[in-house]
């Protein structure tokens, strides 16, 4: 018999309903621990969007550090189908990130004020889910691990990312095991070391730029790259951008000197060579 009313939808008689000895959706993702780890110090309604944005923030770096670990290993196995994929899915998450400032933004700066003392000097440049995916990408800081010695666990394991090569460092290995020819200095360096500029480098990319067809998969892997640096550079620059509007040029509570400290971040680039090589093209 159906429903005289259009917008009723019948409960299906196979739909399973009865979890008590059974794993429910809740349990599968732990949603009783998930969504009660949301607990805002002030009274402020406005400060109930502040924590949920900055905890799926760190949910979505997660996956983010996670993909790039694994992109890592796949192209020193020579495995450059799955570093595609998993590149890709980095790239969305970006993404994701970026416009996760958009809503952030709605918080106006009088809003904000009447909880932000209550931060404490808590900061996002404390996140390790974000130094994660720096150390991944290359840009490589130890001084940045300071802010991690209270937590040995984190600490340990940002160390390990610091000490090994970066995507860009197993990207280079790849060029030169292809016949490619890559200082070896550019190879066996102390990869815990910030990276520089190369010329050997940028030759190298020249040459497969210069013959795409040959030298394909390393294009398309180049490429790849280009597209998170751009995801990532807009990610930082809404960033940038939503903290001035909601703070000024106010100190940031971490101690930082706030919007300036963050401008600096944009001329940090990950991959330089695959930016100059397009000058020379």
């Amino acid at each position: 018999m159906s429903c005289p009313h259009s917008n009723y939808r019948a409960m299906e008689d196979d739909i399973h309903t009865d979890f008590k000895d059974d794993m429910s959706y809740g349990d599968y993702l732990k949603l009783n621990q998930v969504l009660s780890a949301q607990q805002p110090l002030s009274d402020q309604h406005d400060e109930m969007l502040f924590v949920v944005i900055h905890q799926t923030s760190e949910l979505w770096l997660k996956l983010a550090g996670h993909e790039l670990s694994a992109a890592v290993v796949n192209i020193q196995q020579g495995d450059f189908g799955h570093a595609f994929k998993v590149i890709s899915r980095v790239k969305q998450i970006l993404n994701q990130l970026t416009q996760s400032w958009n809503i952030l933004s709605t918080l106006t700066p009088v809003d904000y004020l009447k909880f932000r003392d209550a931060l404490g000097h808590s900061s996002g440049f404390q996140s390790a889910g974000y130094r994660k995916v720096e150390f991944l990408l290359g840009n490589k800081n130890e001084s940045l691990l300071k802010v991690h010695e209270s937590d040995p666990e984190t600490y340990q394991e940002l160390k390990q990312i610091l000490d090994a090569p970066s995507l860009y460092d197993v990207t280079l290995q790849a060029l030169h095991d292809r016949g490619l020819i890559i200082e070896s200095a550019q190879l066996n360096r102390d990869f815990s070391q910030p990276y520089s500029r190369n010329d050997s480098v940028l030759n190298a990319w020249l040459g497969v730029y210069q013959n795409a067809d040959e030298h394909f998969q390393l294009y398309e892997l180049a490429e790849k790259l280009i597209d998170i640096e751009d995801s990532f550079q807009q990610w930082r620059f809404k960033h940038m951008y939503t903290v001035q509007r909601i703070i000024g040029n106010k100190m940031g509570t971490g101690g930082s000197s706030g919007v300036s400290f963050l401008k600096k971040a944009l001329d940090i680039s990950f991959f330089p060579e695959l930016f100059e090589l397009r000058t020379h093209l």
